[in-house]
C-alpha cells in the first residue's frame, strides 16, 4: 500500500467532520510527511480546533490515538485496509471477524504467522508509535493604535484583534506631535508639520478677524458712552 501524494484538502476535512458528526470514523492513509508510517491506514476519531494547533486530525493507529496535520494524511481509497477473502476453518473466521487491532495491522502479518498472538505483532512495530507533540498556546491578538487627522481634529483609537479597546477620541495637537515624534519616518514628520502650519495660519486669520471685530465693538461702545 503506497503513501498518498498529498494531504487532505479543505473540502475533505469538511467531509470528515460531517462523517464524524454522523457517527462514522473515516479511514485515512498516512502520506510521506508522516514519516515511517507512510502508507499505513488509520481511522479519524476526532477533529480538534485548528486554531489551537495545526495537528488537529486525531487518528486511531494501532492502540494509539495521535494528532496529525492535514498534510500527514489523505483519504484512504476504497477497500484500503481490507484483507482478501481466503478460505479458513470456521473457528478461525470467527476469531478474525472481530480483530482486536485495526485491519491495517493484519495486512502486514505474513500468512504463516497469522496464528501468533496479536500482542507480538504490535511489539514488532515500535516505529509506528509517534509521540504526541505539545500544543503551543495561542498568542494574544495583535494590538493596533491609530492616530488620525480629519476635519481639523486629531483622534486616537485602539483595537486588539476584532475587539475595539478605545473608540476614536480627540487629542490636542501637542499630544499628536509627541506621538508622531516616536515614529522615525521623515515623510510622516513633514506631513504633520504641513498640517500644523495650515492650522496655525487659519487660527491666526480667525484671531485677526476677531480682533478687528472687537475693535469695532469697543469703538461703538466708546461712542455710546460719550453720548450720555
Amino acid at each position: 500500500m503506497g503513501a498518498a501524494g498529498q494531504g487532505l484538502s479543505t473540502d475533505e476535512v469538511q467531509s470528515i467532520r460531517e462523517a464524524l458528526a454522523a457517527g462514522r470514523k473515516p479511514k485515512v492513509v498516512f502520506t510521506a510527511s508522516a514519516g515511517q508510517i507512510a502508507g499505513q491506514v488509520g481511522q479519524v476519531v476526532e477533529l480538534t480546533d485548528p486554531a489551537v494547533s495545526d495537528e488537529f486530525v486525531v487518528v486511531r493507529f494501532g492502540r494509539d490515538e495521535l494528532p496529525f496535520s492535514p498534510a500527514d494524511v489523505a483519504v484512504a481509497p476504497r477497500g484500503a485496509g481490507r484483507k482478501a477473502a481466503e478460505p479458513q476453518p470456521e473457528p478461525q473466521e470467527q476469531v478474525e471477524a472481530a480483530p482486536a487491532e485495526p485491519e491495517f495491522v493484519l495486512d502486514r502479518v505474513p500468512q504463516q504467522r497469522r496464528e501468533e498472538p496479536k500482542v507480538e505483532t504490535v511489539e514488532a512495530k515500535p516505529a509506528a508509535r509517534r509521540p504526541v507533540k505539545a500544543v503551543k498556546p495561542k498568542g494574544p491578538a495583535g494590538l493596533t493604535v491609530t492616530l488620525a487627522y480629519a476635519d481639523g481634529e486629531w483622534t486616537v483609537a485602539a483595537q486588539q484583534g476584532s475587539k475595539s479597546l478605545a473608540k476614536p477620541y480627540v487629542v490636542k495637537p501637542a499630544e499628536a506631535l509627541r506621538m508622531v515624534a516616536l515614529v522615525d519616518v521623515p515623510g510622516v514628520h513633514e506631513a504633520v508639520e504641513q498640517i500644523m502650519a495650515a492650522e496655525r495660519a487659519e487660527a491666526e486669520q480667525q484671531a485677526e478677524k476677531l480682533r478687528a471685530e472687537l475693535a469695532e465693538i469697543e469703538a461703538r461702545l466708546a461712542e455710546l458712552r460719550e453720548a450720555r
